[in-house]
């Protein structure tokens, strides 16, 4: 789930998404751009005092709003503006003084994972949209080559005198569809392929 942060919309709650960056662990991977890659070890009781890659660091942040701070280092000040947040991923993306950086933040559990391997079945691709019920296909939305997001519309299955959307659970490639408008299916059955 992507959430885009709109200011003038107050159905953000933003604290939910602080709790995501900064748990109650102290120690992150944190990699800016797929680009640069950092060791931030935060102290506990002192705020936003800690290391960065092992030499330590101090920060004064000041929340001026809800996904808006203003944040000096050194003698440096930085405007910092939330824009998307992806809170399953732990990834997000900031405007910091006017340049947009993607940031994704690993935790000592996801750093664990990754070490034992056991992070690649989190990656892994969808190939296929089974029928999650028996019913009919009132409706195709995708064609065979379409490039589809997460959460876009694939098809309408009715079933029990209730439409169903049907939508994708990855961004993907439509490869092949394999029902047409009107067909009965049964629950299981392979409806597209990526």
């Amino acid at each position: 789930m992507v959430v885009k942060y709109d200011q003038k919309r107050s159905n953000f709650k933003w604290r939910s998404w602080e709790s995501v960056i900064f748990a109650s662990m102290s120690e992150y991977h944190i990699n800016v751009n797929c680009k640069k890659s950092f060791k931030v070890s935060l102290d506990q009781d002192s705020g936003w005092n800690g290391q960065l890659d092992g030499k330590p660091f101090s920060l004064d942040v000041v929340k001026e709003a809800d996904g808006n701070w203003h944040v000096i280092r050194g003698h440096r000040s930085y405007r910092v503006d939330l824009l998307e947040a992806v809170p399953a991923d732990k990834s997000f993306v900031f405007l910091i003084n006017g340049q947009k950086h993607t940031v994704k933040v690993d935790d000592r559990f996801d750093q664990l994972l990754h070490s034992m391997g056991l992070d690649a079945h989190l990656a892994a691709k969808v190939d296929a949209v089974k029928a999650p019920m028996p019913g009919k296909v009132l409706k195709v939305q995708v064609q065979e080559g379409q490039e589809v997001a997460e959460g876009d519309a694939l098809l309408v299955l009715e079933a029990m005198k209730m439409e169903n959307v049907i939508k994708s659970p990855a961004t993907s490639t439509v490869k092949k569809i394999h029902v047409e408008a009107g067909a009965t299916v049964e629950k299981n059955q392979l409806l597209i392929s990526f």
